[in-house]
C-alpha cells in the first residue's frame, strides 16, 4: 500500500506541474499590515467600479462596468451620477471601462474614457473624451472606434496612460481571437498611441507601413488591463492577463512584438498543453516578470512614495483571481527585484488603483466598493 500511495502521489504531483501549478518561491509579504496602514471604506453598494481618477483634490470620478459615470466627494461621501454617457455593451468583460483626467485638465478640461461600444451584435473597444459641466458630460467625442470587433464578450482591455509629451496610450485586448494580436491590420491585442486630440503622432512606429494601423505602438498582447507611464524615466509599463498561468509585466517599446500567441508561459484551459512555440523566441520581447499561477491583474499604478516612503518608485497591481494588491519592487534599471502581497485577508477582487494628491492609495473592488489605504 505504501508503494501504491507513493505512486499515486507522484502522479498527482506531476499532473499539477504539467498543468502550470508549479510551486513558486513564496512571495515576499508585508509584515504587521495592521501597524503599517488602516483601510477605510469610502463607498459601497456599487456595481463593479472599473476605473477611477482624481478630478479635483477632493473628488474622484469613477466608472461602473454597467455603464454609469459618477463623482465621489471625499468631503461629504456623496455620489453624483453624471448624465451624458453613451450606451455600452455591458456583457462579459465589456462595459464602461477606464477613465483618466487629462494631465492638462486645468487648461483644457478633457476627461478620457474607454468603453465597449455596441456595433450591431458586436462590441468594440473605443476611446472617447468629454467635458464635465456640473452634473453632465458634454461634448462627448469618440476619438477612436477601434478595429477590434469579434463575436466574443471578452478581452476588451483597456487602460489609459499619458506621457509628458502630449501623448495618450491605451490598451486593447485581442478580443478572444488569438491571431488578432499578430495582425497589424487591426487594433486588437495592441497598445495604441495617439495625440491628446485623437490624431496619430507622426513618429508612431507603423505610420509608414501601408497595411498597418497607424495608431499601433506595440503588439502581441493578450488582454492588457494595467498601463502606466513613468515620466521620471520615460518607461511605459504594462501588465496583462496570460491564459492559465503566464500573466506578464512588460516594459513597452515602440514597434516591439510581445509574442502572444507565438510564445507564452501559460497553458491551455482545457489541459496541460503549452501555448505557442515556447516561452522565448528571437525577435520577441520577453516579459520583465511572469506570474505562475496567474494573479489575474486588474490595474497598474506607479507609486510616488509620498505617504508610504518604503514603496517609492514601485509598481502596484490589483489582483482579481488571487485577491490582493501586488507590489513589485524595481531597481534603478527598472528590473523587478522583489514582490509583496498585501490585503490578502481582505478577500476582495481588486480592480482599479490610483494614488491621491495626499499620497494615499485608493482602490476599488468588484464587490462595488471604493476604499483607501492611509498610514497609521
Amino acid at each position: 500500500m505504501n508503494s501504491l500511495y507513493r505512486w499515486i502521489f507522484s502522479l498527482t504531483t506531476l499532473c499539477f506541474m504539467l498543468n502550470g501549478f508549479v510551486i513558486q518561491p513564496k512571495a515576499e509579504t508585508a509584515t504587521d499590515e495592521s501597524d503599517q496602514f488602516s483601510i477605510e471604506t469610502l463607498a459601497s453598494g456599487l456595481d463593479t467600479v472599473w476605473g477611477m481618477d482624481f478630478i479635483s483634490a477632493n473628488e474622484i470620478i469613477f466608472t461602473q462596468k454597467s455603464g454609469s459615470i459618477s463623482i465621489l466627494s471625499l468631503d461629504t461621501s456623496a455620489i453624483t451620477n453624471l448624465s451624458g454617457s453613451p450606451p455600452v455593451k455591458a456583457a462579459g468583460q465589456g462595459g464602461m471601462l477606464d477613465v483618466k483626467v487629462s494631465p492638462e485638465y486645468k487648461q483644457d478640461p478633457w476627461i478620457y474614457f474607454t468603453y465597449s461600444k455596441p456595433a450591431g451584435k458586436y462590441g468594440v473597444t473605443t476611446l472617447a473624451r468629454a467635458k464635465r459641466s456640473h452634473n453632465r458630460l458634454i461634448a462627448w467625442d469618440d476619438l477612436l472606434i477601434t478595429r477590434s470587433a469579434t463575436d466574443t464578450n471578452r478581452h476588451y482591455g483597456s487602460r489609459i496612460a499619458f506621457d509628458s509629451a502630449g501623448h495618450l496610450f491605451f490598451s486593447v485586448g485581442e478580443r478572444g481571437e488569438r491571431p488578432n494580436a499578430q495582425d497589424l491590420t487591426n487594433h486588437a491585442g495592441k497598445v495604441l498611441r495617439l495625440n491628446l486630440d485623437g490624431s496619430v503622432p507622426e513618429d508612431n512606429p507603423f505610420v509608414d507601413i501601408t497595411a498597418a494601423r497607424p495608431e499601433i505602438y506595440s503588439y502581441g498582447h493578450r488582454n492588457p488591463q494595467g498601463l502606466v507611464f513613468d515620466n521620471a524615466t520615460n518607461r511605459l509599463w504594462l501588465i496583462e492577463h496570460g491564459p492559465r498561468g503566464g500573466d506578464e509585466i512588460n516594459r513597452i517599446y515602440p514597434g516591439k512584438n510581445y509574442g502572444w500567441p507565438i510564445v507564452s508561459h501559460g497553458k491551455e484551459y482545457y489541459g496541460p498543453i503549452s501555448i505557442g512555440e515556447g516561452t522565448e523566441k528571437a525577435g520577441i520581447q520577453s516579459p520583465h516578470k511572469v506570474y505562475i499561477p496567474s494573479i489575474a491583474p486588474g490595474s497598474l499604478m506607479l507609486y510616488s512614495g509620498k505617504a508610504f516612503p518604503q514603496w517609492k518608485g514601485f509598481l502596484f497591481a490589483g489582483a482579481l483571481k488571487l485577491k490582493h494588491i501586488n507590489i513589485i519592487h524595481l531597481n534603478d534599471d527598472g528590473i523587478p527585484t522583489a514582490e509583496e502581497r498585501i490585503l490578502q485577508d481582505l478577500g476582495e477582487r481588486i480592480r482599479a488603483l490610483i494614488e491621491g494628491p495626499d499620497g494615499y492609495i485608493y482602490f476599488s473592488t468588484d464587490s462595488g466598493k471604493i476604499l483607501r489605504l492611509r498610514p497609521k
